[in-house]
């Protein structure tokens, strides 16, 4: 039986880091009163997620500023290795103009045909996340930790 692997909490800096490489995630709202689970594609903004969506429960969990969750990962199941980061805050409806100005590019366009003309961010107030690595790696540092010795 193979050796287990090492579980690395991460801090901060490092979930946004890594939520930065990926472009989905899923969100965790409530629909019906009841847990909806959702893939969504999304991009970090002033260090919180961003989504765009056409409307319905997602929009009015933004709109009456519902507490919501948000996972993204990158796992390899070969080699046992990856990462997984939780963010778990409230939902907002973005409508300030300068700010969906910013947000209307492409790097945000949806995935899916029809409109999505909406834009949820999600606060970053509770980040967590964990790191799998093969025993006797380096522990990731990430970019501020690096840095942070010259500050």
């Amino acid at each position: 039986m193979p050796k287990g692997h090492e579980l690395e909490e991460l801090n901060r800096r490092q979930c946004l880091d890594l939520l930065q490489t990926v472009q989905v995630g899923r969100l965790v709202f409530t629909e019906d009163a009841l847990p909806a689970v959702q893939p969504v594609n999304f991009r970090l903004w002033r260090d919180d997620i961003v989504i765009r969506v056409a409307g319905g429960p997602k929009l009015a969990a933004a709109t009456n500023h519902h507490v919501v969750a948000f996972q993204a990962d990158q796992l390899d199941p070969q080699l046992r290795t990856g990462w997984s980061v939780t963010v778990v805050g409230h939902a907002e409806h973005i409508t300030d103009i300068n700010d969906l100005v910013e947000l209307s590019g492409p790097f945000l366009a949806p995935w899916v045909d029809g409109r999505r003309d909406h834009f949820i961010r999600i606060r970053t107030e509770k980040v967590t996340g964990r790191r799998f690595i093969e025993p006797g790696l380096p522990h990731y540092h990430g970019l501020v930790e690096e840095n942070s010795s010259t500050s």
